[in-house]
């Protein structure tokens, strides 16, 4: 799973810098960057408030950080096959 990078991007997306969305999010610039770079695993609060600024349902910010290894060896084709087309329709209804 790739949470930070997928915050990351989605934050950048809506065009925010670290520290203004850190802000908003009740955190340190310092935090949001650890986070970021996945040196951090932040509690389900902060993912929480994290979610709700960037207008992303923390399940939805959870798949969009999932990658092969999060998946089951016997079901990584059929990911494969479905993650892009899901992925795209998710960034497009949450404007992502």
């Amino acid at each position: 799973m790739d949470l930070g990078r997928t915050i990351k991007n989605i934050r950048k997306q809506k065009g925010q810098t670290q520290g203004e969305f850190a802000t908003l999010c009740g955190i340190s610039q310092t935090y949001l960057s650890q986070v970021e770079n996945n040196l951090k695993e932040p509690k389900l609060s902060t993912l929480k408030s994290i979610s709700e600024q960037l207008k992303v349902p923390l399940p939805i910010l959870f798949f969009l950080s999932m990658t092969e290894e999060d998946v089951q060896p016997s079901k990584r084709q059929a990911f494969a096959i479905v993650s892009p087309s899901v992925n795209s329709l998710v960034n497009e209804f949450f404007a992502v």
